[in-house]
């Protein structure tokens, strides 16, 4: 069986430290990405935007405007699903002061599978994330901020 899996995810800019990049372990894959995650029945983008910021930064954010919108096919990389992510620009409501960052990719403590690390926007390349949409905003974001 298919079906659609729709992902809200946010882009997090500090003018300081650059945009906030997502490292994770999970069904023995690992993966570098944009905060955020899976909309639930029931619930709206920005809700579950702002949802999945509580969970996996553990931080209020606030929704600005729409980035992009998944305009071409992907199969998920766990499952049967077809993808389609929606992009946010987001503001945190609260310094991300209690989040360990790293410098590099899937520098995990004990016991977790996610790290989190902020790369400068001079920096930003496609392949610093793993998925086919997230390089695709990598390249647009590249492109709107003519780096």
């Amino acid at each position: 069986m298919s079906y659609f899996n729709v992902r809200v995810y946010g882009l997090l800019i500090d003018p300081e430290r650059g945009i906030l990049i997502s490292d994770e372990q999970s069904e023995g894959k690992r993966f570098s990405k944009f905060p955020g995650g899976g909309l639930e029945l029931g619930e709206g983008l920005k809700d579950a935007l702002k949802r999945e910021f509580i969970e996996e930064c553990a931080t209020e954010i606030e929704v600005l405007e729409h980035f992009y919108t998944t305009d071409f096919y992907e199969k998920s990389s766990f499952n049967n699903s077809q993808i389609l992510s929606i992009y946010y620009f987001v503001k945190e409501l609260h310094p991300l002061d209690h989040l360990a960052f790293t410098n590099h990719p899937f520098d995990f403590g004990k016991n977790s599978n996610q790290s989190f690390r902020w790369i400068p926007l001079k920096d930003l390349k496609v392949s610093d994330v793993t998925f086919k949409t997230d390089q695709t905003v990598v390249e647009r974001l590249l492109a709107q901020m003519d780096l």
